[in-house]
């Protein structure tokens, strides 16, 4: 049997029987990576590819920016600053049709750059934002929706997991992937607030305006703000003048955190072990996904498939643009029935290489695949974050809840677009880096 022939078998017959029977991907793509290489080369080179390149992996330090940047969220998330920077965009506002829905997204965006979660940045702010809105009478399907895809901006905004691991995968600058997904964040978090406004128009009952604040009470609400606007500018702002390396960045974030959290007074022992414990979770998960990754990337390194794939796409007589379309719907349609940093790994030793073979940069490349696997989170059946917001607010219908999200999708999608069109949003602020 051909090296390519073991090679589809293992991804489109073992991978899909090992996921039906409910393996964690990380574990099928090591089981999957394992035999598959054992089959084309040998055993006893398996045992030494799986020794040799773990370890040159997870003996690297870098490796520790994933708890650091997790754990930094996580103490945001138990001191209550989600919480005072939902106040904050409230008092600004909460008194334009669909205002508390606009501050949902204004704090969403904040609080993404400090939390590398979309779950958390979810959970965070449907805790304190759902109530609220219920309580104006705001229709479940702006409401749910709003949360759910406000939380996928904690995927795009640094920090986050999703750049480190598609960064560790590709060898591409964290720092410069770090810095690629502010301006993209943005945009999603602007075109999110235009949707609200268009819908509240066109329904003015989704978003009821809510009561109007005086100018000094706005004014005495930023330092509601502040804090997360100091975390971010010290974390962000060390590694673009190149004062902290991504590792360094984290450790700094988690310790200025901390003090906040200790200074605010809301960190509690209990919510200080959550922490803990929530990041031990989250980076397992992650480190698990990383070692399936490795180990199967090995497997279609020595099948050929990845090459093969690059140069059929490149000899094709169609523009480079109509692959990556074709790319995207494939991680479009994929987020819908796996988890979306699973497929995103599980893809990536394939599709990066053809992006590059297609003359994509490879900073702009692994931001779009930043923002396509972002709809992973919230399309059903599969969408983590349609759980977390069913979990917060169990009296809506989960069928409203997927529904809520069709607006936001637009969104996205026209977000995805327009850097397609102007590869500039995402490069110029890596291009000031060295």
């Amino acid at each position: 049997m051909s090296p390519v022939l073991v090679g589809i078998i293992g991804i489109l017959i073992l991978l899909l029987i090992l996921f039906f029977l409910g393996m964690p991907v990380g574990f099928a793509m090591a089981v999957v990576g394992f035999c598959g290489f054992c089959y084309v080369v040998s055993f006893r080179a398996a045992l030494n590819m799986i020794a040799t390149d773990l370890w040159t992996t997870f003996s690297k330090f870098g490796l520790t920016v994933i708890p650091l940047f997790v754990l930094m969220g996580y103490l945001a998330f138990n001191s209550g600053i989600a919480e005072r920077l939902y106040n904050t965009a409230y008092k600004w506002v909460g008194h334009w049709p669909g205002g508390l829905a606009i501050a949902t997204i204004g704090a969403d965006e904040l609080f993404a750059a400090i939390c590398g979660s979309n779950t958390a940045t979810a959970a965070t702010m449907g805790a304190v934002a759902l109530p609220q809105m219920e309580k104006y009478r705001y229709d479940a399907r702006l409401s749910s929706g709003t949360v759910a895809t406000g939380g996928t901006l904690g995927t795009v905004m640094p920090p986050s997991v999703v750049i480190i691991v598609i960064g560790l995968q590709t060898e591409q600058s964290i720092v410069k992937l770090f810095l690629g997904g502010i301006l993209p964040a943005i945009l999603m978090g602007i075109l999110f607030v235009l949707t609200i406004l268009v819908l509240c128009r066109l329904r003015p009952d989704f978003g009821p305006v809510g009561p109007r604040t005086s100018f000094k009470e706005k004014i005495g609400s930023l330092p509601g703000v502040m804090e997360a606007i100091a975390i971010f500018v010290l974390v962000i702002g060390g590694l673009f003048f190149g004062l902290f390396t991504p590792t360094e960045a984290g450790a700094v974030g988690v310790f200025f955190t901390f003090i906040v959290s200790l200074a605010s007074g809301r960190l509690t022992w209990k919510g200080f072990t959550n922490s803990l414990v929530e990041t031990l979770k989250i980076s397992c998960m992650v480190f698990v996904l990383v070692t399936g990754a490795i180990i199967f990337g090995r497997f279609l390194a020595v099948t050929r498939i990845p090459f093969l794939v690059a140069d059929f796409a490149t000899s094709l007589p169609v523009p480079p643009f109509v692959i990556l379309a074709f790319v995207l719907l494939i991680y479009l349609i994929g987020g819908c029935v796996m988890d979306a940093l699973g497929f995103l790994v599980l893809t990536v030793p394939i599709f990066f290489p053809l992006g590059i073979a297609l003359g994509f940069d490879p900073i702009w490349y692994g931001i779009i695949l930043t923002m396509v696997t972002t709809l992973g989170a919230i399309t059903p059946p599969v969408g983590v974050n349609l759980y977390v917001v069913k979990a917060l607010a169990p009296k809506v219908d989960i069928g409203t809840i997927f529904k809520s999200v069709s607006f936001f999708v637009v969104a996205s999608i026209i977000s995805i677009i327009i850097l397609i069109i102007f590869p500039q949003i995402v490069l110029v602020i890596p291009g000031m880096v060295r």
